[in-house]
């Protein structure tokens, strides 16, 4: 099999991979920090409740591309362990809405600073004028993925 595609393209292909091998390993030790805690599905529901605000079990399990037993399996332990509080949904009672407490919100925030620090390490061994053309690139491959202006280190958890 050829590959038909320019060297430009490999050379893309290969620079976002190798970025894309750091920021999984700043995401997987910050994972690592509160694994004590939770677990990663248990942080991504947190992660997702502090990005998009309060979620019922079928919005929750349908994000994260999990049955609804185990969305709610989950959820039960981030209750149990003070991290997420269940209410009656405002407007529709049928469903149960989750939402973060503050020991939830203080350990999404954790998570996040420990990125937005490892983050920053490896951004001031760059010289400003290298920043900002990070800065631009990641910019343009966040915008050709269709992804939302990001500002506060969570990730989204689909891909268009």
């Amino acid at each position: 099999m050829t590959d038909s595609r320019s060297p430009v393209a490999v050379r893309a292909e290969d620079a976002a991979l190798s970025a894309a091998n750091v920021l999984m390993r700043v995401a997987a030790r910050s994972v690592f920090e509160v694994e004590d805690r939770v677990t990663t599905p248990q942080l991504r529901i947190l992660m997702l409740i502090a990005s998009a605000g309060p979620q019922n079990l079928g919005e929750v399990a349908s994000e994260l591309g999990v049955h609804p037993s185990n969305a709610t399996r989950a959820s039960d332990k981030l209750v149990q362990a003070g991290y997420v509080v269940r209410s009656d949904h405002p407007v529709d009672r049928r469903y149960i809405q989750l939402d973060l407490t503050e020991a939830g919100t203080a350990l999404v925030d954790h998570v996040l600073d420990q990125r937005r620090q490892a983050m920053t390490q490896v951004l001031e061994t760059m010289s400003e004028d290298d920043q900002e053309r990070v800065a631009a690139a990641f910019e343009l491959f966040a915008g050709a993925a269709g992804g939302e202006p990001i500002h506060d280190g969570r990730f989204a958890f689909s891909l268009r």
